[in-house]
């Protein structure tokens, strides 16, 4: 990805841990510097839970050097040098950069390179500033903490490569990552989470609990849901079809490939080509084309002009959900129209952006789409927002945030009137209001075609995810179209609004695994009893006991291997089911289960038809452990 330079408003505005960080990297190449006199050092900025800085230097770094440089990083915070800062003619810098004083400990044989091309971007009306720490000096816009003594704890962390400025036409340079924090306790608990994010890494619990694959022969970033996996897909489809069909929602199914026209109209194609999956040309047309001698590039511009047609991986539901609302003629009697459908779209996401459930090629969205009047927006808005509650609440998603995309009033690319926009920001802001959570406003965030409401989750880590988006679209019924019989007996567009809480049931999935750490609750769980007899003798018992569990709707194992008890639970523990039955003689002749809860432990006795009644209430009312 290439790297655009921050404005010097946008380096101002650094938060009080991105200027400690920004100050580390600093002192990292102050450090290294003591190592490697002749380093040549590019830009080194602080970044999500980081920083990193990024030289050429022919001795390659490998992990056992990081330590040798934190020695000397110490050294450096441990002297307490103050950060100073300086404010130079182009000319000076460029003098200084020449001399090979720049990211450096004094002048080198050799200019500094990437310093004399950095000065090259900044503006000739933005002042130019240098900050020194001890002898090190560097080409810097700050801010910095006062000393190097402020900085309280810090670690490096990896190595990579990059290339400079984020080109691949330029020089490969190494790239050392590190971290830092005001104090010890806070740099120990970031490590702790890491470690907690890797356990509950849900590629790795995809693997072990046998709910997902990923084939490079079918492709990457197309996943295949195996059996458990598939249960737990069910479950969560099951759950939001009663919310919708109470909702009054009614449900549809659309192909997954469709006209390219279709796609020119909504706009996804051309604009968005980038992010989908080629054209497929009919056979016979690209024989033709063929015959004529017709190049890659001529092909590509016969699809973007139109002059042939093809057919694409559908991008998106919405122009199928159009399709449907146009096919028949509608009063405002009729609206809203509320279609929903688990719809499975494709985008062409590059190979290295992929990642497990959460970043996928072909995903299946809980898309659904409402055709309503201006009047009825607040009470579909507010629909939208209950449903996507309705979500949180049952799965214990209690930490969020709002965020409210609104228009930039001082740009000319969003469409519709400015009173479409004023009432459907004043709409959306409302909504959010009767929610009583927190929210921000975002001015520019808005899509082109109609503001948004966003809700940030924070999953059982902290970590934040993106979840449940509603979106009002003033384009879409424009571009194709649409339109209604209003009150007045005369032909007005519809308000189209899309909203997916889920997102797609890949990554919600993906990150249901992460929230749970693989311990889902009952109801959502694969397998929600793994019955266990402590030896062959009881097994019998065990196939009577799983039939009648089967019998009343539950997903129930039998475990019939030869191991001991206690390698049974461990070993039910380790593929977290909610609940054992462990049998054997008292439990035959009672005609009794004794339980175990992965929450409690041992429970206790009880007859199966009690037990199976309580797993039945847990399960119908959605119950968390």
């Amino acid at each position: 990805m290439v790297q655009h330079r921050k404005s010097a408003e946008e380096r101002q505005g650094m938060t009080e841990l991105e200027c400690l960080r920004h100050s580390c990297a600093h002192v990292l190449a102050t450090g290294l510097l003591r190592i490697w006199p002749e380093a040549q050092f590019a830009a080194g900025p602080p970044v999500e839970n980081g920083f990193f800085y990024d030289l050429e230097l022919d001795h390659r770094i490998i992990p056992d050097d990081l330590k040798k440089i934190e020695v000397e990083m110490k050294n450096v915070i441990k002297e307490n040098q103050p950060f100073e800062r300086t404010s130079v003619s182009r000319k000076e810098a460029i003098q200084m950069a020449t001399e090979g004083r720049l990211g450096a400990l004094g002048a080198r044989p050799k200019p500094s390179k990437f310093k004399l091309d950095i000065l090259q971007d900044i503006p000739d009306n933005e002042e130019i500033t240098l900050y020194r720490n001890g002898d090190f000096t560097d080409l810097c816009a700050g801010p910095h903490v006062m000393r190097t003594g402020n900085i309280g704890a810090f670690q490096l962390t990896s190595i990579a490569s990059a290339y400079y400025k984020g080109n691949a036409n330029n020089p490969q340079l190494q790239r050392i990552y590190g971290t830092a924090f005001k104090t010890k306790a806070e740099l120990e608990a970031y490590f702790a989470g890491l470690e907690e994010a890797k356990r509950r890494d849900h590629r790795r619990l995809g693997r072990m609990l046998g709910l997902f694959h990923i084939d490079e022969e079918v492709g990457p970033g197309l996943i295949l849901w195996k059996p458990k996996g598939a249960i737990i897909r069910r479950e969560l489809q099951t759950f939001i079809s009663e919310e919708l069909h109470k909702q009054g929602y009614s449900e549809v199914f659309t192909p997954n490939i469709g006209k390219l026209d279709l796609f020119r109209t909504s706009g996804h194609y051309p604009y968005y080509s980038e992010s989908q999956f080629p054209p497929l040309i009919e056979p016979d047309a690209l024989r033709k084309l063929a015959n004529e001698g017709c190049t890659c590039s001529e092909l590509a511009n016969y699809l973007k002009s139109g002059d042939i047609n093809g057919y694409l991986l559908k991008p998106m539901n919405c122009p199928m959900h159009i399709k449907i609302f146009a096919s028949s003629p509608h009063s405002y009697r009729d609206l809203p129209i509320r279609l929903a459908e688990f719809g499975t779209v494709y985008r062409w996401e590059q190979s290295g952006e992929l990642g497990g459930m959460t970043r996928v090629r072909g995903f299946t969205q809980d898309d659904a789409h409402i055709f309503c009047t201006d009047e009825q927006l607040l009470t579909e808005i507010q629909g939208c927002l209950k449903l996507v509650l309705k979500v949180f609440g049952t799965f214990g998603m209690d930490s969020y945030r709002v965020r409210l995309g609104l228009r930039d009033l001082d740009s000319s690319k969003f469409v519709g009137t400015p009173e479409q926009w004023d009432q459907a920001e004043a709409v959306l802001r409302t909504s959010v209001q009767q929610i009583g959570v927190p929210f921000s406003e975002e001015p520019g965030e808005a899509a082109f075609y109609g503001p948004k409401i966003d809700f940030v989750v924070k999953d059982g880590i902290s970590r934040e995810w993106q979840l449940g988006t509603v979106q009002i679209d003033y384009n879409l019924p424009q571009r194709f179209n649409l339109s209604y019989i209003g009150s007045d007996n005369a032909p007005k567009h519809p308000v189209m609004i899309h909203r997916a809480p889920f997102g797609s049931m890949e990554r919600f999935c993906g990150m249901l695994i992460e929230h749970f750490a693989g311990s889902f609750p009952t109801w959502l769980a694969p397998e929600q009893i793994r019955v266990l007899p402590i030896s062959d003798k009881y097994s019998e018992y065990g196939r009577k006991i799983l039939e009648q569990l089967t019998n009343a709707g539950l997903r129930a194992f039998l475990d019939q291997s030869a191991d001991k008890i206690g390698a049974k639970i461990r070993l039910a523990q380790l593929e977290k089911a909610p609940y054992m039955l462990v049998l054997g003689a008292r439990e035959e002749q009672a005609g009794e289960v004794a339980v175990r809860s992965r929450k409690n432990g041992d429970e206790g006795t009880m007859s199966a038809f009690l037990f199976v009644e309580r797993i039945q209430t847990e399960i119908k009312q959605r119950q968390r452990d």
